[in-house]
């Protein structure tokens, strides 16, 4: 038997719950092993002096203590099961209706479609009631889709933000308040991809003088390279012919990036 066998069987020794045989061999090996017997006799005194160490004994009123704590356990956790039940309907609810504002507007602008779509069906007011209804329903619509567009352009998110430039070309070309936050964009957003995805939207607004000034203005202020030969395109696209001066200021700038002058040489041969 090894030593450490030996030492694994020490307290069973001591307890005397070994078969005689193993009990013959720890004696043997303690025997030939001053080590073993060593310890063996270190930890035999630590073993008999625990022995002598009087048994705690529980105090009377531990016993009911134990039950009243189980009670309050058993009472809090019925409650707890109870309240679960009532809530659980609601949870279930609540967990298919989406966290971004932004998406519960868009949900929400669903279920009114779908509500407005069934009162059409199930009530006719003749043409002029139905064409009076289409039109209350598409501004409606169009209500809607400016708060999800507003909403989603606030985000912090720049992919929510490229939604809500998604959402802008679909609200009508005099939403003044939607051209605005576009044109913030196009000017102020961190993400050169959302300023670049505001300035194509911004063709669907081409027809307002506001959106021409805006343009031009910022052909000779923008920073960004790409956001810069993204408006002049726009800008020949809506054949704004007020972007001549800036164009050729632009293109007599040596600091200017290369090839945002050469997109300005090419816009000026355009308006020619």
């Amino acid at each position: 038997m090894t030593c450490d066998e030996v030492k694994a069987r020490l307290v069973d020794c001591w307890n005397q719950s070994l078969d005689e045989r193993d009990a013959l061999a720890v004696e043997g090996h303690l025997t030939a092993c001053p080590t073993c017997s060593a310890e063996a006799e270190r930890l035999g005194a630590l073993w008999l002096e625990l022995s002598v160490i009087p048994s705690e004994e529980p105090r009377p009123a531990l016993r009911g203590r134990f039950y009243e704590a189980l009670n309050a356990y058993q009472n809090a956790y019925r409650d707890g099961m109870e309240s679960a039940r009532r809530r659980n309907w609601r949870t279930r609810v609540l967990a298919l209706w989406p966290r971004q504002p932004a998406w519960q507007m868009a949900l929400s602008l669903a279920l009114l479609l779908v509500g407005v779509s069934v009162g059409y069906a199930v009530r006719s007011d003749g043409p002029r009631g139905a064409n009076s209804e289409i039109a209350q329903l598409r501004g409606e619509m169009d209500g809607m889709r400016q708060v999800v567009a507003l909403s989603l352009l606030q985000q912090q998110s720049a992919g929510e933000r490229l939604r809500g430039v998604s959402w802008a070309n679909r609200v009508e070309s005099s939403d003044m308040e939607v051209l605005s936050a576009l044109l913030d964009s196009v000017n102020h957003d961190p993400n050169v991809n959302v300023q670049l995805a505001a300035v194509d939207a911004l063709h669907a607004f081409g027809s307002s003088p506001v959106t021409r000034t805006a343009v031009v203005q910022a052909i000779s202020t923008h920073q960004a390279p790409l956001v810069e030969i993204a408006l002049i395109d726009l800008a020949v696209d809506l054949k704004d012919k007020e972007a001549v001066p800036q164009l050729r200021t632009l293109l007599q700038d040596s600091s200017a990036d290369a090839d945002v002058r050469e997109r300005a040489k090419w816009a000026l041969e355009k308006f020619q």
